[in-house]
């Protein structure tokens, strides 16, 4: 794949939010797209036909992250009102609120089997969900960083957390070892490559860092951007990955 294989113009233009829109993210097979934003609201669409398929309304706050399952038939979401949401797709109900942290709740993943969710909040903690279970309590709670935790990642046996603290923290659950790498700034968002041998850290500084996770070594620094980064690792032909980063 070169430059010249990837898109080169707008397809569509998904119109609807009445205010700022904090977050977009495809569904596994690239189909439907889930926004959020500062309306409160969570919009289903189909990006390719430029089409708004559903409107999803419970929080009281504006919602800062949207994640679905593989599945798609359930989605969770996170913001201002410190709860996570637990949605059934096809009727829009709010099946559980997730209560527990003392603040906003910054992002949201499921775990591979769609029985989990893992949050990361402003009080400075990661939080696990169990979604099989009627408890709305947490299962797990990981408080060892020293700010905001910014964003979530997965792996089959690690959670994995970024903070303002300056560090991506990595936490197996298999021996209860902690892990924590220092990227010099505040870190806002993070994304682990296909393989799962690399992180991409969007930092407070606008740089883009890549973390060899086996060594901790940093690889690459990327500069370019003037504004808070975020990020996404898309799939590539290539044995390593490619990064799309925006404002």
């Amino acid at each position: 794949m070169s430059v010249e294989d990837l898109p080169q113009k707008e397809v569509n233009v998904l119109k609807g939010h009445e205010g700022g829109v904090l977050a977009a993210r495809f569904n596994s097979d690239g189909n439907y797209i889930l926004s959020c934003g500062k309306d409160r609201t969570i919009r289903l669409w189909n990006p390719h036909r430029g089409i708004h398929i559903k409107t999803y309304k419970s929080h009281g706050r504006e919602v800062r992250d949207v994640h679905v399952t593989s599945d798609n038939s359930k989605l969770c979401s996170c913001g201002g009102d410190r709860q996570v949401f637990y949605w059934d797709v096809a009727t829009g109900r709010v099946i559980r609120k997730f209560r527990g942290h003392d603040g906003e709740v910054n992002g949201v993943k499921f775990n591979e089997y769609s029985s989990v969710v893992v949050s990361a909040g402003y009080d400075q903690s990661l939080r696990a969900w169990d979604c099989r279970s009627h408890s709305t309590e947490p299962i797990q709670i990981i408080d060892t960083f020293a700010d905001s935790v910014m964003s979530v990642c997965l792996t089959k046996t690690e959670i994995i957390g970024g903070s303002v603290d300056g560090t991506v923290r990595t936490f197996d659950m298999r021996i209860g070892r902690e892990i924590s790498d220092s990227f010099g700034q505040p870190v806002n968002c993070i994304s682990m490559s296909n393989d799962g041998n690399c992180i991409l850290a969007g930092c407070l500084d606008s740089t883009v860092r890549l973390l060899d996770r086996t060594t901790g070594e940093l690889l690459q620094e990327y500069k370019g951007h003037t504004n808070k980064v975020s990020l996404q690792v898309t799939k590539s032909g290539y044995s390593t990955f490619k990064c799309s980063a925006y404002i």
